[in-house]
């Protein structure tokens, strides 16, 4: 009798706990992905991804709960210079026919104080796997005047692209490289509560 009741218990803590997920999609005209890198070490050069999606989920608007599976297209790198886009597809960079997604699987988010997360998750390009730690900015939560629940982040970091095989580069006459080791990303995130 006792084992049955134990086993009730159990039962029902999972069901309400299944129940207490909710589920996220992107607001895509409000989120986008982004990053940059050293050019010529004098200057900065900015790109983004305009396709991506995943699955996300958190135990209601608790953000230290939440869930990321993210999938990014590499073809859809766009850095406004269609040349240099297409240098990024090819096998110098991303090799994006045999590689087409960038993968991040967060593993864990913790409050560091205020609005402010350390995201912890394993990215992926190029066919290597790598844990990366972010910087989360929890922007907060809030219901639309359509009745819609909205949560927003801001995500920051940086990944050393030798790392993931991305090695292609140049070396300048009067030292460093042409594109810079270490690319900064970010992202801003506006999710929208699934109905």
């Amino acid at each position: 009798m006792k084992t049955m009741k134990i086993s009730l218990a159990l039962f029902l803590f999972t069901i309400s706990s299944l129940a207490a997920q909710t589920e996220w999609k992107f607001d895509k005209s409000h989120s986008n992905v982004s990053f940059s890198v050293s050019h010529m070490v004098i200057s900065e050069t900015e790109g983004n991804f305009g396709e991506y999606d995943g699955t996300i989920t958190s135990d209601g608007l608790n953000p230290e709960s939440l869930k990321i599976d993210l999938e990014i297209k590499v073809a859809s790198i766009d850095t406004d210079n269609e040349d240099r886009d297409k240098h990024l597809r090819s096998d110098d960079f991303f090799s994006a026919e045999k590689y087409p997604e960038i993968k991040f699987v967060s593993k864990k988010m913790t409050k560091v104080g205020g609005k402010k997360y350390k995201l912890v998750g394993d990215l992926t390009m190029k066919g290597v796997t790598k844990e990366v730690e972010l910087d989360v900015k929890f922007n907060g939560s809030v219901k639309d005047p359509w009745g819609n629940e909205r949560m927003g982040f801001k995500l920051s970091g940086e990944v050393n692209r030798f790392d993931y095989g991305l090695k292609w580069n140049k070396l300048l006459e009067t030292g460093g490289f042409v594109v810079g080791e270490d690319v900064e990303i970010r992202a801003n995130i506006e999710l929208i509560k699934k109905g």
